[in-house]
């Protein structure tokens, strides 16, 4: 399969896809430059800036959003207007990076150092009273995490591991545990990112560097190349009317503009299965 752009690049270092199913719109990241970039029906985008870096944007159930800045959490109303900040880090030296919600609605972002030093990311999570704990330590760049449809599952990156790994998660207190390797990304491939789950359980693995996504099935076997026409391929998500577009976010960062015009841009394809149910948090 391969990806087109739904217009022109649009964000410099574009990250966390996220379809509103009840906007039935798509927003992603433009996560250094601290905004969100909305989509309307047409494709057409707008920004609206959130803070110093926008990490990762999640629907509430009760409305408006939840999202992860540069040190901590945020909750938003409908327009993306901040209106409740919940610190979590201390210093300069380390940034949210990528997150997601589980089943229960409690809200998960990791984290990684600017200079990505080795072992100074973590994975927190925001529990729907406000608080805030660590669920993984010692991890690098904190990426992709993904529930299995039933969410027994729960897929993780540590980007600069070359590995998907997956974790049992306990639907009431949600720990991990059991951490064991899900998929192996040949080196020559790039290197594992965003990601997001399909109805049929497979999950699909951005590649930074790699200009494409891997569809990998439950057991972990690689059935589908999505090709991208930008090295720094970064994440993706399902949405679309009947749920089966794969978007797909890309960077121009690093990235020389001339060798990529496209670079920057999101792209869209048509995977021919339906992606799984993108959670709300509940708090």
């Amino acid at each position: 399969m391969r990806a087109e752009p739904i217009g022109a690049p649009c964000t410099f270092h574009g990250e966390g896809p996220f379809w509103d199913g009840v906007r039935d719109e798509l927003l992603v990241v433009d996560m250094l430059a601290g905004d969100v970039v909305r989509f309307d029906g047409a494709g057409v985008p707008t920004r609206r800036h959130v803070g110093d870096v926008a990490a990762v944007v999640r629907a509430r159930r009760g409305g408006g959003y939840v999202l992860a800045l540069e040190r901590g959490f945020a909750l938003a109303d409908a327009e993306l207007s901040v209106t409740e900040e919940i610190a979590v880090l201390e210093g300069s030296a380390v940034r949210m990076n990528d997150g997601g919600c589980d089943p229960q609605g409690r809200f998960y972002c990791g984290t990684m150092a600017y200079d990505v030093t080795p072992g100074a990311g973590r994975l927190y999570r925001l529990d729907t009273d406000r608080t805030v704990t660590t669920v993984l330590d010692g991890v690098t760049i904190s990426n992709g995490l993904q529930w299995s449809v039933d969410g027994s599952l729960a897929y993780y990156n540590d980007t600069p591991t070359g590995r998907v790994d997956v974790f049992d998660v306990d639907p009431d207190t949600g720990e991990f545990s059991g951490r064991r390797p899900f998929a192996v990304v040949p080196d020559d491939a790039g290197k594992p990112d965003g990601m997001a789950v399909d109805a049929e359980g497979g999950v699909w693995i951005a590649l930074w560097e790699g200009g494409r996504v891997h569809r990998y099935d439950a057991g972990g076997i690689l059935t589908e190349v999505v090709e991208v026409a930008a090295s720094r391929t970064t994440a993706c998500t399902f949405g679309g009317p009947d749920g089966r577009t794969l978007f797909v976010t890309t960077s121009r960062l690093g990235v020389d503009d001339a060798a990529e015009p496209l670079a920057g841009a999101v792209f869209a394809v048509d995977t021919g299965v339906v992606g799984a149910t993108q959670h709300a948090y509940a708090g």
